[in-house]
């Protein structure tokens, strides 16, 4: 095994591009020349994040797609270098219209704070 890839499904591709190059995720360049999915570049070694447009995501999965409105299907937690970078993280999350659902704060020895994006999937920010 060499590379993971992430795979999200989405309502709409482009708000949700807009939505993660505004809080400062890289897009991966669409070398397949699809409308059909978006990537997302996070971390060190990089991590790709492809959103699938929901149908399309059904499609690959052979499954319904969790309601992120009732439940939660996974959280990703990503590190940042520091509680500026993060409180910064977070109040471009609010500009872009995602959901705050844990303030920046110190627990437990970490400073964190979560986040749900346009789709209603949910992020942890932590400073490591």
């Amino acid at each position: 095994m060499k590379q993971l890839w992430i795979n999200l499904p989405v309502h709409d591709l482009k708000r949700s591009k807009e939505f993660f190059s505004s809080i400062g995720v890289p897009i991966m360049e669409n070398r397949l020349k699809t409308d059909q999915m978006v990537g997302l570049v996070v971390g060190n070694p990089q991590v790709q994040i492809m959103l699938f447009l929901d149908e399309q995501f059904k499609g690959f999965t052979q499954n319904d797609l969790t309601d992120t409105n009732e439940s939660t299907e996974v959280l990703f937690s990503i590190s940042v270098d520091t509680k500026e970078e993060l409180d910064e993280t977070i109040g471009k999350v609010k500009q872009a219209g995602g959901f705050v659902f844990g303030e920046p704060t110190e627990r437990n020895g970490l400073y964190g704070a979560g986040f749900a994006d346009l789709d209603g999937h949910r992020w942890n920010l932590l400073v490591m």
